[in-house]
């Protein structure tokens, strides 16, 4: 028997065949804030580090570690978000190789924070994973890496027990440790600081925001196709509720680099325009594509530099992650001229 939305006895009779049942609302878990009655007691505060505070009624001043940070970033260049509407589109690779391509200046310093909490791709990526983090007075002491040693990482994957660990955390818990790497890793001067995100706009995107000062902007990552390039135009919304300036957008894989003619096809057809045609339409600038390259595949497979892989003739992604970080540090002195 089937249901025509007029069964006797049935609580939807009166609501069934004229419109659809709407589906039974969730129980969102939402931070009640330092001043609300629940501060510290909700649900939402479990596994927090401020949930006894916030219980306590200290909170509900300014929060002190934000002038901390501040005082901690005063030696810090140009801060730089990479962000991706999406997952899978190689984010991680790009801020990886990103940072290794602005640090081929032995003069230029660069840290990279990897505060995707719960997938912390960069200690494999730049061939870290049994790198342990040493704490001194100063405080968390980053991992360098790189031939002139100048490009210094953060990641929680130094903290686990075991690489393969999964994080299982709720947004409080993610919170605090963002916080905790912005106060206490110890970057000494840099010139750049990329910092690495998870996928969408969620808790870590809005701490980030909140507690490091200054940010310059953010780079957006996307692939070609359509189904990508529908969250980076979210991606993009998000920055400008935030204010948060776009640096600009990077199609990665965009189209593959034939080993044996070094001719370029479309693996993934931009059928929608790719991202060049979106950033015209959003006003936002095109920084440049990254075709699929072996060299690249190859260099973040081994944890290492396009360069060591590609040596001193760069073509393909490894010229293409040049002509990126180019357009970068243009778009930033101009800001700043």
């Amino acid at each position: 028997m089937s249901c025509d939305g007029k069964c006797a006895g049935c609580a939807n009779a009166g609501s069934c065949g004229s419109a659809p049942i709407a589906p039974p609302e969730e129980k969102k878990e939402v931070c009640p804030g330092p001043s609300g009655e629940d501060a510290g007691k909700a649900s939402a505060c479990a596994g927090c580090p401020n949930a006894a505070k916030c219980a306590s009624g200290k909170a509900q001043g300014p929060d002190p570690d934000i002038a901390v940070i501040a005082e901690r970033f005063q030696d810090i260049g140009k801060k730089i978000l990479v962000l991706s509407g999406k997952g899978g589109v190689g984010k991680s690779s790009v801020s990886t190789q990103l940072a290794y391509t602005l640090s081929r200046d032995p003069d230029v310093q660069v840290g990279l924070l990897d505060i995707d909490i719960c997938g912390p791709s960069v200690p494999t990526l730049t061939g870290t994973m049994d790198e342990e983090v040493e704490r001194t007075a100063q405080g968390w002491q980053p991992v360098y890496v790189g031939p002139d040693r100048n490009l210094a990482v953060m990641s929680i994957g130094y903290l686990l027990p075991s690489k393969n660990d999964a994080v299982i955390w709720r947004g409080p818990k993610k919170n605090g440790l963002i916080k905790q790497f912005l106060r206490d890793v110890y970057w000494s001067q840099l010139d750049y600081l990329i910092v690495d995100t998870p996928p969408g706009t969620s808790d870590e995107h809005m701490s980030i925001v909140q507690y490091l000062p200054d940010i310059d902007g953010a780079i957006i990552v996307t692939t070609p196709q359509e189904v990508a390039l529908a969250d980076v135009r979210k991606e993009i919304n998000f920055c400008h509720k935030v204010g948060l300036p776009v640096i600009g957008v990077v199609e990665n894989m965009s189209g593959f680099v034939c080993p044996n003619c070094d001719k370029v096809h479309q693996i993934f057809k931009p059928t929608s325009g790719g991202a060049a045609k979106m950033c015209a339409d959003m006003n936002v600038p095109f920084l440049g594509a990254i075709p699929l390259d072996g060299v690249l595949t190859e260099a973040c497979d081994k944890g290492s530099s396009w360069a060591e892989v590609a040596g001193d003739k760069p073509t393909g992604g490894p010229k293409a992650l040049i002509d990126i970080a180019e357009n970068v540090v243009k778009h930033l002195d101009v800001d700043t001229a």
